[in-house]
């Protein structure tokens, strides 16, 4: 007999860190940053067919000041690196970046003085996205597995429990496993567990 059992219908028990990282996940703005070949593949997530509209981001900001996720998508410049960190900066807290394509990740096939090897030399990378160019379901279980790391990023007084000995955040789940049978159920078992701490 637990709590949930004496609630009325309809009444939902769940933690404001938990609310706030599930309207900062349902309304990711990405920025629109497309370099090379990597973009026409972005381009292609947002439009009908993958539909980026399904997970709240309909639309690629033009402006820097309204958008929270920057998607790398192609190779950086030593010329252009300075603006991508200028972009980045001017971008409003939290925020967060995918490095899309072998060539944001690490410089590819271009290992030169005139490409960056890797953007992480410049912004900080939330996650990495191989592939040259990668597929737009690449990009799109990419957002997903940012989705699930946004869920689990601590707010206020709880952020230093990162710094505690023993924190592991949750496991990244390719979304092709998570979406099965098996997937969802152990989901929501993991869920159910987490809920009862």
């Amino acid at each position: 007999m637990g709590l949930e059992e004496k609630l009325p219908a309809g009444v939902l028990l769940t933690s404001v860190e938990k609310v706030v990282n599930w309207s900062r996940k349902s309304s990711l703005w990405p920025a629109t940053f497309g370099l090379a070949c990597c973009a026409i593949e972005m381009m292609a997530a947002g439009g009908g067919r993958y539909d980026l509209a399904r997970f709240g981001m309909e639309v690629f900001r033009p402006s820097p000041r309204q958008a929270d996720l920057m998607i790398v998508a192609g190779r950086v410049s030593q010329k252009m690196a300075p603006v991508l960190r200028q972009i980045y900066d001017q971008m409003p807290e939290p925020k967060w970046v995918i490095a899309m394509g072998v060539c944001a990740s690490s410089g590819g096939m271009f290992n030169n003085y005139a490409i960056v090897q890797g953007v992480d030399h410049i912004v900080p990378v939330d996650m990495y996205l191989p592939g040259c160019p990668p597929r737009p379901e690449m990009l799109i279980d990419a957002i997903l597995k940012l989705h699930d790391k946004i869920m689990d990023e601590p707010l206020g007084v709880n952020a230093r429990r990162r710094d505690l000995p023993g924190y592991e955040p949750r496991k990244q789940v390719a979304s092709s496993q998570r979406f099965t049978k098996e997937g969802k159920q152990a989901h929501r078992v993991a869920l159910q567990k987490e809920l009862m701490r």
